[in-house]
C-alpha cells in the first residue's frame, strides 16, 4: 500500500528517497514520480513502476541554477532562459557534465540530459531535504493522463510506489516546456509560453525536427491518453459527451471566458473526468472544442493531439 504524506512530513519523503524508494510529489507543472538520480536501482524502479519504455530520457529536479550546472554544460542561451525562468516550468536539454554522477537510464545512453527546477514550495523543499537530484517523470502508468492531484497518483500508481506527498493540486497543470540545442530549439510546448521565451532571446524560436526515437522527454506521439476516443476542434457538440472551450453548451468546460490559463490547470482532471462520461455513453468517445494555438493553447493543443493519437 503506497503512504500518503503531507506538508509536515517532508523530512519522512527524503528518508524514503535516500534509502532508494519512489515518491512522487507535488510541481507546479504536475505530480512528478521522484527517484534518486544518482541510483541505478531506484532510477530503473521508475521504468518498472510506470511501464515506461526505457528509451524514454526522464528530466533531473534540482534546487537551483547552481546544482544545475553540476551536472550540465550551459550555453548563453540556455543561461538566459534559466534566469528568466527558473524556478518555473521549463526544462532544458543540455550536455551532461563529464563529473555528473547520474545514473546512464536517466538519460537513456544519451549525451545531454533534461533538468529544471520547481517552483513549488514543497518540492523545492523536499530536494533540499534530500541534497539529490532528482529524477521525476510524471507520476501516472505510461502514456496514460498526467496527475495534477494526488489521488490522480493514487488512482494509477497505488502499491507501485512507496509514498505519496500531498502539496494539493497543482497551479499550472501541463508539463514543463522543453527547450534543447544550441542555438535553442523548442523540443515541447509547456507551462512557458514559446512567446515568452523568444522575448528573453530576441528572436524566433523554431520547433526541433522530430526523432526517431526521443532525445527528450514528452516526444512520444501518443501520449496523456484516455480510454476513450478523442475527437479534436469540434465546434458543435453532437451525440458524444462534449468537452469545451470559451461560451457554448458543453458537459464540462476547460474555461467558459476563454481563459488559457484556467484550461491548463483544468486539462488533466477534466480529461479523466470525461473518459469517465464517454465509459457510460455509447459512442465510447468524445468530442473537444477548438483551442487557439497560441500561448498556452499551443501546450494544451499539443497534449490534445497526443491523447487523442493512435495507440502504439
Amino acid at each position: 500500500m503506497t503512504r500518503l504524506l503531507f506538508r509536515h512530513q517532508v523530512n519522512e519523503a527524503a528518508s524514503l528517497l535516500k534509502a532508494g524508494e519512489l515518491v512522487a510529489f507535488p510541481t507546479e507543472t504536475v505530480y512528478g514520480l521522484g527517484a534518486d538520480a544518482t541510483n541505478d536501482q531506484a532510477v530503473a524502479a521508475i521504468f518498472a513502476a510506470k511501464n515506461r519504455p526505457t528509451f524514454n530520457p526522464l528530466i533531473v529536479h534540482v534546487a537551483d541554477i547552481a546544482a544545475a550546472r553540476e551536472i550540465v554544460d550551459f550555453s548563453d542561451e540556455a543561461e538566459a532562459l534559466a534566469e528568466a525562468f527558473w524556478p518555473g516550468p521549463m526544462t532544458l536539454v543540455l550536455p551532461k557534465r563529464d563529473a555528473a554522477q547520474l545514473s546512464d537510464l536517466v538519460t537513456a545512453g544519451l549525451d545531454t540530459v533534461g533538468i529544471r527546477v520547481p517552483a513549488h514550495p514543497l518540492a523545492h523543499d523536499l530536494i533540499k531535504e534530500t541534497g539529490l537530484p532528482l529524477a521525476a517523470p510524471s507520476a501516472n502508468p505510461s502514456g496514460k493522463i498526467s496527475p495534477t492531484k494526488a489521488e490522480h497518483v493514487l488512482a494509477g500508481l497505488d502499491g507501485r510506489i512507496a509514498a505519496v506527498l500531498d502539496g494539493g493540486a497543482c497551479t499550472v497543470g501541463l508539463e514543463s516546456t522543453i527547450f534543447g540545442g544550441d542555438p535553442v530549439l523548442l523540443l515541447r510546448p509547456g507551462g512557458v509560453p514559446l512567446e515568452a521565451a523568444e522575448k528573453v532571446l530576441g528572436r524566433a524560436i523554431p520547433p526541433a525536427h522530430p526523432s526517431a526515437t526521443p532525445n527528450s522527454p514528452g516526444q512520444l506521439a501518443s501520449h496523456y491518453a484516455p480510454d476513450a476516443t478523442i475527437i479534436l476542434d469540434v465546434e458543435t457538440p453532437g451525440d458524444a459527451p462534449h468537452l469545451g472551450f470559451g461560451p457554448g453548451p458543453a458537459d464540462r468546460n476547460l474555461s467558459k471566458s476563454g481563459d488559457l490559463s484556467e484550461a491548463a490547470t483544468r486539462l488533466f482532471a477534466l480529461l479523466r473526468e470525461m473518459d469517465v462520461l464517454a465509459s457510460g455513453s455509447n459512442t465510447k468517445r468524445f468530442t473537444v472544442a477548438p483551442i487557439p494555438d497560441t500561448g498556452l493553447g499551443r501546450a494544451i493543443r499539443d497534449r490534445l493531439s497526443r491523447a487523442a493519437a493512435p495507440r502504439p
